[in-house]
């Protein structure tokens, strides 16, 4: 071992004498601890909270979304089957996307939003029927055993069937303004279906308004003929998405505009990237707070060496080799400190994660419970962080020793 690291490890011990600078020691390695674990905790708590959403975005909605400039598409078919032709698209279905009111039997109404899709298809491209709670997607084309019943299936999201009150098997009305003209103005279409499903995203604001029913039901209700708004597609991989936007575009030509989950979202996601970078650099403060302990700490182990640092230059010690001393004194606090921080943030994550004792609440959050994903790149960047802020630390007070004169130190001894 080097004899700089000898001496710098035995300032660190301190005696009876010098325990306030050990005790200012212990609490700049506390304060590094305590930084770099909140830093890991919070930005594991922003990245799951980022994840969570975007998988409950992608749950419910499609990767790309697919339309035609000029409106609606007519020959969706056999656009359908030329896009699953292009590299990295999996699967395509058509939507149908309306605003509607719906009606109860319990006489109660709310304004919710309308898709039709296509049940043949659109499980291979959404997760609906994984979030389907009660009854299943394929009764949106009717039930085989009873061909005759002519009312056709909707299902809708957990909170709008509790504020209609209804239940699987209860009828519902569909109210579209859309309606034929007639010489007392514009009546109102009325459709009646009945609840086949319901389901349970996760976040309140679709659970509240969302409601589904077939292709064809749509088509009939809105009097869109063979027509839709569009094709959803599945991509292999959703960070790619953008990329095959374009491709589609520019294999579909100028009459197409493809758009992505992230193009779609981009304010929402750009918004937590923002936050998350806001709340790395106010909790670094923390580690800053810590790192000013670290250079009172040492300038004082400076002040009260004084004699110790004139020896050592009087014995050969260069001016480098006392700065190693007090550098490698202050790492020796920091690294403490941020590996102690590093183990205590992934041991509360993990708490945090396994537990889940921190709920929050549905209509104001889209996750019931505190979502945390650890990143080891995150982990590395808090820790590289820190340890740069408490080696900055020592410099100062290092130079300071590096300074000190034997002649003037030794004068009076």
């Amino acid at each position: 071992m080097r004899y700089e690291w000898i001496v710098s490890l035995r300032y660190l011990k301190a005696k009876r004498k010098q325990g306030f600078i050990s005790l200012i020691s212990l609490i700049s390695v506390a304060g590094v601890m305590v930084g770099v674990m909140a830093l890991i905790v919070v930005l594991a708590v922003m990245t799951g909270f980022t994840e969570g959403l975007r998988e409950k975005i992608l749950g419910i909605n499609s990767h790309i979304v697919l339309q035609q400039t000029l409106g609606r598409i007519q020959d969706h078919r056999e656009l359908q089957k030329e896009v699953v032709k292009v590299e990295g698209v999996l699967a395509a279905t058509p939507y149908i996307y309306s605003q509607t009111m719906l009606t109860g039997g319990g006489g109660g109404g709310t304004g919710a939003v309308l898709r039709g899709i296509d049940p043949d298809t659109a499980a291979g491209v959404l997760s609906l029927a994984d979030q389907i709670t009660s009854g299943s997607l394929k009764d949106l084309n009717g039930d085989p055993d009873q061909p005759q019943n002519p009312i056709p299936g909707i299902i809708v999201g957990k909170e709008l069937a509790r504020q209609l009150q209804v239940r699987i098997g209860d009828k519902l009305r569909l109210f579209s303004p859309s309606g034929p003209l007639t010489p007392m103005g514009v009546i109102p279409k009325i459709k009646t279906c009945r609840v086949v499903g319901i389901f349970e995203t996760g976040m309140f604001e679709y659970d509240a308004s969302l409601a589904y029913v077939s292709i064809g039901t749509a088509q009939e209700f809105l009097d869109l003929g063979d027509a839709v708004h569009g094709l959803e597609l599945k991509v292999d991989d959703i960070y790619k998405a953008g990329i095959i936007a374009e491709d589609l575009q520019k294999n579909l030509g100028i009459g197409y505009v493809a758009k992505d989950w992230m193009r779609m979202n981009m304010n929402l996601f750009s918004a937590l990237k923002l936050e998350k970078t806001a709340m790395f650099i106010v909790l670094a403060l923390i580690v800053l707070v810590a790192a000013f302990n670290i250079v009172s700490t040492l300038i004082m182990v400076v002040m009260e060496k004084g004699k110790d640092i004139a020896i050592l230059k009087s014995m050969g010690a260069s001016s480098n080799s006392i700065m190693r001393i007090f550098i490698y004194e202050g790492l020796v606090i920091g690294l403490s400190g941020t590996l102690l921080g590093v183990v205590g943030g992934l041991a509360l994550c993990k708490i945090l994660s396994k537990y889940q004792f921190i709920k929050l609440p549905s209509d104001v959050y889209p996750m019931t419970t505190l979502p945390v994903l650890v990143l080891p790149l995150d982990v590395t960047l808090v820790a590289v962080s820190a340890v740069i802020i408490t080696l900055l630390a020592t410099l100062y007070p290092s130079w300071q020793a590096s300074r000190v004169d034997p002649a003037v130190a030794l004068r009076y001894e």
